[in-house]
């Protein structure tokens, strides 16, 4: 059964389900592609926490609702009126601080292994959360988004250390100067994810499935 996470209002923006051993997290802000707002990083954090205390849980599966997987921050957020102090009511140094750093951390630290199941696109910090997660597979049609450049950014949310680390320096930097889009099957052959699959969550049960830890006990 799925449930809102934790500590989430009525309309959650992330989904709770369990599967005997393995939790599946739905980012669920679908009509804003599951950009992040600060609530999305608080429900996600509370999602985790019970992770981390249920035992019975051995595995988890991060994915998205709708059409997109993550499409960064939700720049609604930021107060981008003039005024003399624009640059200091839209500096997204804190909200990466305070929020995307920790969810990251938060990601590569859990207790469980995690599958990323990327069903859409992944820009910017929502590329950096599918790159936390220890595996990652993608449907055909999910693509992959180092946007910072486009908006005089460099990578956060990790991805600085995270990218070189899947595809290398050369292909990293590349990849952050221009802000090209990578196609699943680009992304797999970089070793940026594991697999493509049709059913991107299906297909990240079904590995977990055959994942010792995760099998039924007889």
């Amino acid at each position: 059964m799925t449930t809102p996470a934790p500590g989430a209002a009525a309309e959650p923006a992330v989904l709770f389900a369990q599967e005997g051993p393995v939790a599946v997290l739905t980012l669920n802000r679908p009509a804003s592609l599951n950009s992040f707002t600060r609530q999305m990083h608080r429900d996600l954090w509370a999602a985790l926490d019970q992770i981390e205390a249920d035992k019975s849980i051995r595995a988890l599966v991060l994915t998205g609702a709708g059409r997109g997987f993550c499409a960064g921050a939700d720049l609604s957020e930021f107060d981008f009126r003039p005024g003399d102090d624009l640059m200091f009511r839209a500096d997204p140094g804190p909200v990466i601080d305070q929020a995307f750093n920790p969810t990251t951390r938060r990601l590569i630290n859990v207790r469980v292994p995690t599958v990323c199941a990327v069903n859409g696109v992944a820009a910017g910090a929502g590329a950096s959360v599918a790159m936390a997660c220890d595996i990652a597979i993608a449907a055909p049609g999910a693509s992959f988004i180092q946007a910072f450049s486009k908006i005089g950014l460099v990578p956060d949310s990790g991805a600085t250390w995270l990218l070189p680390q899947r595809v290398g320096l050369a292909r990293a930097m590349a990849l952050a100067m221009t802000g090209d889009k990578l196609g699943a099957l680009e992304a797999k052959a970089m070793g940026m994810i594991w697999d493509v699959a049709d059913d991107s969550v299906d297909a990240a049960k079904k590995w977990l499935s055959a994942w010792p830890p995760c099998r039924p006990r007889r």
